[in-house]
C-alpha cells in the first residue's frame, strides 16, 4: 500500500512478480512527490494493486466490484463465491450452520489468508475485517476501500433481501446493534472512505470508488499557499507550495501570509451530509476531516484515533457541542463543555496531535501563541494532553496581555500550565502580542539560530495555524445537521449565524462549512465596542487610524486586527495573492486599506455586522436570565443583541455560544444585579453556583483554578526583543537537557 507520509518512516512496497521489493523511505516533498506520480503513470489506475472494497453486508460490494472491474479492465473476486466457496466445497451458508458464528470467522479468515492476488478488484465479506491476520494479508497489496452506507439503508437492504441474521448476531442482538458492533472493526482497515448516501445507483458508487482511488494515488494534487502567494511558474521550487503537514508544521508561511488549500476546500453534496444526519460528532468530525485532509499526510485509521482521543472523556457533554434552543427563532451552538470552557477546546483538543503526528521526530518544537484570553488554558491543555514522549520534544509558550483579560482568564492560564507548557503576561495589548508573534516567525535569522545552536523550531497554534481552523468548521456543519436531525428543519433550509467575531476565525469556519455545501444564508459578525469589523463589512473600508483598543468585558474579541479576515480576503479575490499583500502591507505601513467595489459586493453577499455597546451586553445577559434562567456568557450576549438587531427571523439563526459565564464572573454577577463582588475569583464561582444557574458552573474551571494556587505567574515588557530572550530562556530550560 502507497502511503506517502512527509517525515514518518514509512515503508513503502511494491510486489513485481514475485521477488522485487522496492523499501524507500522518503520525506513527504514536492520533488519526491512528481517522481512518485511519474512512476505510477507508467500503471494503470491500479497497476499491481488491488482495489478491496468492504462494508457491512447490503453494502453493494459485489455489484459495485463487478462495475469497477468492467471499467478498469481488470480481473474481479468476490470473496464469498471465488474464495470461501471454493475453498470450503460448500456454500457460505452452509458452512456457518455447521460451525456457528464464532467458528466461522476464524474459518473464513484461514480461507483468506491462503488467497493472493494482483491487480484486481475484490470485494470481502461483511465479516472478513473482524479477523485481524486475514485483513494485513489483503492490505498488503490492497488499497482498501469502505463502503459507508447508513445504518438505516442497510436496514432496509436486507429486510427486503429477507436477511434477519448476520454472523456474528447473537440472539437477543438486534440488527442496528450488531450493525454498529461491527463498524470498529471496519475502521480499522480502510484507506478510502466513500460514502453511500440513499438513492444512489451502483454505477454512481463505481464512480464514487474511482475517483476516491484516484484522490488516494494523486496525493500532490492537495497542497497549500500563502495567502500572499504570487503564482508563477517557479513557485515549487522556491518552497512555497506545502503540504498539509507542513503547513501544520510552518504555522506561518514565510512571507508572513496564512495557509489555504490552493484548490480550496472540497465540497459534500447534499446527500453526503443527509447521510451524517443520525451520525454522532465524532463520526461527523472524521468524515469531514479525511476529506480535507490527505491520507499521504495523516492515514484514515490515524486520524480516527486522533478524533477519538481529542473528543472523548475530556468533555462534559457527551454531544461535544450541543444545540440548545433559546427563544422564538434562536438557538444556541454551547460550545464550552471542553476542559477549558470556551469553544477553542474544540480545535485545541485536536491540533495538538494533528501536530505531533505531523512534526519530524528528530527536532524539538516550541510552539508560540498570542491569546486575547480562551485560547491560552485552551491550548495549554491540549498540549498537556500528548504522550509523554511527545512532550518531552514539543512544548507551548502563550502570550496575553497582562490587563486585557478577566482575572478568571488569567487565573485558569496560570493554572494549566504543566511541564511542557507556560504562559507569559506581556505589558501590552493583544494586538501588540499578536503582531510580535508574526514579528517573531518571520525573523529567518532568530529561528535558524535557534535551530542551529538548539534543534528547536518554532511553530504556532493560534488560528494562523491551518490545524487549529479546520476543527472549527465541524461544528458549524454539525450544528446544522442537528437541526435537521430534530425535525427543526429539513435539508436544504437556509439559516443564519451569529458569531461574536474578534480575530475572525470562527466566523471564517462557517464561511468554510457554508463552501463546503452547508446551506448557510448569512453570517453575521457581532462586535463589542471594538469595532472595526463592523465597519469594514459595511463600508469596505479596513481603519485603524486613531483606534485604540477598548477594554471590555468580553475580552476575546477585544481584537482591533483580525488575523483570519486575511484568508477569506484571498477567497474571494479568487486567490490573487498580490492584491492581499498590498492590502495587507498597507495596513501595517499606513493602519488602513479600502476594499474596492467588486470584491466588498462578494464580501456582502456573506457576510453582515453589528456590535453592541457594555451596557446591552450586560442588559441582555439580565433579560435572558430572567425571561429563561440561562446565563449567557459576555461575549454569547454581544451575538445575541447583534442577532437581535440583524436577523430578520425568516429562518433559524444558531447564535455561537463560545465560553462559559463563569470564565467572566465579576460581569455576570453585575449584569444578575448582585451587589456583593468577591475580589477572589473562587469564591465569585461559588457565588454563582449559590443561585443553581443553567447551565451549571463549569467543574474543570472550579478544579484549574484551584492548581492557580500552586503554579507561578511570568510576566514581561511589550518589546519583541524581550520576548525572543524569554523564548530562547525557555528552549535553554526545557531542550538543553536533550543535547
Amino acid at each position: 500500500m502507497f502511503h506517502v507520509v512527509r517525515y514518518q518512516h514509512l515503508k513503502l512496497t511494491q510486489n513485481i512478480g514475485s521477488s522485487i521489493h522496492l523499501k524507500l523511505i522518503f520525506p513527504r516533498t514536492l520533488a519526491f512527490a512528481q517522481l512518485w506520480k511519474s512512476w505510477l503513470s507508467t500503471l494503470s489506475l491500479v497497476g499491481d494493486q488491488n482495489i478491496v472494497l468492504m462494508g457491512p453486508p447490503g453494502a453493494g460490494k459485489t455489484t459495485v466490484g463487478r462495475i469497477v472491474g468492467h471499467k478498469l479492465g481488470c480481473r474481479v473476486i468476490d470473496v464469498d463465491d471465488d474464495v470461501l466457496e471454493t475453498s470450503w466445497n460448500m456454500s457460505v451458508s452452509e458452512k456457518l450452520q455447521d460451525v456457528g458464528s464464532r467458528q466461522f470467522i476464524e474459518e473464513e479468515g484461514k480461507a483468506l489468508l491462503k488467497f493472493s492476488a494482483s491487480g484486481s478488484v475484490i470485494s470481502l465479506s461483511g465479516s472478513n475485517p473482524m479477523h485481524a491476520a486475514s485483513m494485513q494479508h489483503v492490505k498488503k497489496n490492497g488499497i482498501v476501500v469502505y463502503l459507508d452506507v447508513p445504518t438505516r439503508d442497510i436496514i432496509d437492504r436486507l429486510e427486503l433481501m429477507k436477511v434477519d441474521r448476520i454472523v456474528g448476531q447473537d440472539s437477543g442482538i438486534s440488527m442496528r446493534d450488531i450493525l454498529q458492533f461491527r463498524k470498529q472493526f471496519y475502521k480499522k482497515w480502510y484507506d478510502i472512505r466513500v460514502l453511500c448516501e440513499g438513492g444512489l445507483t451502483a454505477e454512481t458508487v463505481a464512480d464514487k470508488v474511482l475517483d476516491a482511488v484516484k484522490r488516494y494515488q494523486d496525493s500532490e494534487s492537495e497542497t497549500f499557499i500563502s495567502t500572499r502567494h504570487i503564482r508563477s511558474e517557479m513557485c515549487e521550487q522556491k518552497g512555497l507550495v506545502k503540504y498539509f503537514t507542513e503547513a501544520v508544521v510552518e504555522g506561518l508561511a514565510s512571507d508572513g501570509g496564512l495557509f489555504v488549500p490552493e484548490k480550496g476546500l472540497p465540497t459534500f453534496t447534499a446527500g453526503e451530509w443527509q447521510s451524517l444526519v443520525e451520525a454522532t460528532y465524532v463520526e461527523r468530525a472524521q468524515i469531514i476531516l479525511e476529506r480535507c485532509i490527505h491520507p499521504a499526510d495523516i492515514p484514515a485509521f490515524k486520524l480516527g484515533e486522533i478524533v477519538e482521543i481529542a473528543y472523548g472523556e475530556n468533555f462534559t457533554c457527551s454531544k461535544i457541542a450541543p444545540l440548545r434552543y433559546l427563544t422564538g427563532n434562536q438557538f444556541l451552538l454551547e460550545l464550552f463543555h471542553g476542559p477549558t470552557a470556551s469553544f477553542k477546546d474544540l480545535a485545541l483538543q485536536l491540533m495538538p496531535h494533528l501536530f505531533a503526528y505531523c512534526v519530524p521526530k528528530r527536532c524539538n518544537y516550541l510552539v508560540l501563541v498570542a491569546t486575547s484570553g480562551d485560547t491560552g488554558s485552551a491550548v495549554l491543555d491540549g498540549f498537556s494532553r500528548l504522550s509523554d514522549t511527545d512532550k518531552q520534544r514539543i512544548a507551548v509558550v502563550t502570550f496575553f496581555p497582562e490587563d486585557g483579560v478577566s482575572q478568571i482568564q488569567k487565573s485558569q492560564m496560570i493554572g494549566c500550565q504543566r511541564e511542557n507548557g507556560w504562559s507569559v503576561g506581556v505589558k501590552s495589548d493583544f494586538d501588540f502580542c499578536q503582531t510580535a508573534i508574526k514579528k517573531i516567525f518571520t525573523n529567518s535569522d532568530y529561528s535558524g539560530f535557534l535551530t542551529v545552536e538548539y534543534g528547536t523550531a518554532l511553530s504556532a497554534a493560534n488560528s494562523i495555524n491551518w490545524a487549529r481552523l479546520l476543527p472549527q468548521v465541524i461544528y458549524h456543519a454539525s450544528a446544522y445537521l442537528d437541526l435537521v436531525h430534530q425535525n427543526i428543519i429539513t435539508f436544504g433550509s437556509p439559516i443564519d449565524v451569529c458569531i461574536p467575531t474578534g480575530n475572525f476565525g470562527n466566523v471564517l469556519a462557517a464561511l468554510y462549512a457554508k463552501r463546503m455545501g452547508i446551506p448557510i444564508r448569512k453570517c453575521i459578525c457581532a462586535s463589542n465596542e471594538n469595532n472595526v469589523l463592523t465597519d469594514f463589512i459595511r463600508t469596505g473600508l479596513y481603519d485603524l487610524r486613531g483606534r485604540r483598543l477598548m477594554q471590555t468585558s468580553s475580552p476575546a474579541i477585544d481584537i482591533l486586527k483580525s488575523s483570519n479576515l486575511e484568508r477569506h480576503l484571498h477567497l474571494i479575490a479568487s486567490g490573487d495573492g498580490q492584491l492581499v499583500t498590498q492590502l495587507f502591507s498597507k495596513l501595517e505601513k499606513q493602519c488602513h486599506f479600502q476594499l474596492q467595489k467588486d470584491l466588498l459586493e462578494k464580501l456582502q453577499q456573506d457576510l453582515v455586522a453589528g456590535w453592541c455597546s457594555e451596557e446591552d451586553c450586560l442588559a441582555a445577559i439580565h433579560s435572558v436570565y430572567n425571561t429563561t434562567g440561562y446565563i449567557l456568557d459576555t461575549h454569547t450576549a454581544v451575538a445575541k443583541v447583534v442577532a437581535d438587531r440583524l436577523q430578520d427571523r425568516t429562518c433559524p439563526v444558531i447564535i455561537s455560544s463560545t465560553a462559559h459565564y463563569s470564565k467572566f464572573a465579576p460581569a455576570i454577577l453585575r449584569a444578575l444585579r448582585i451587589a456583593e463582588i468577591k475580589q477572589n475569583p473562587l469564591s465569585q464561582l461559588h457565588l454563582l453556583s449559590s443561585y443553581s444557574p443553567l447551565p451549571p458552573v463549569h467543574r474543570g474551571l472550579l478544579e484549574t483554578l484551584k492548581e492557580n494556587e500552586k503554579q507561578k505567574r511570568q510576566i514581561c515588557a511589550a518589546d519583541v526583543n524581550v520576548m525572543m530572550a524569554h523564548i530562547e530562556t525557555v528552549i535553554q530550560n526545557k531542550f538543553m537537557k536533550v543535547f
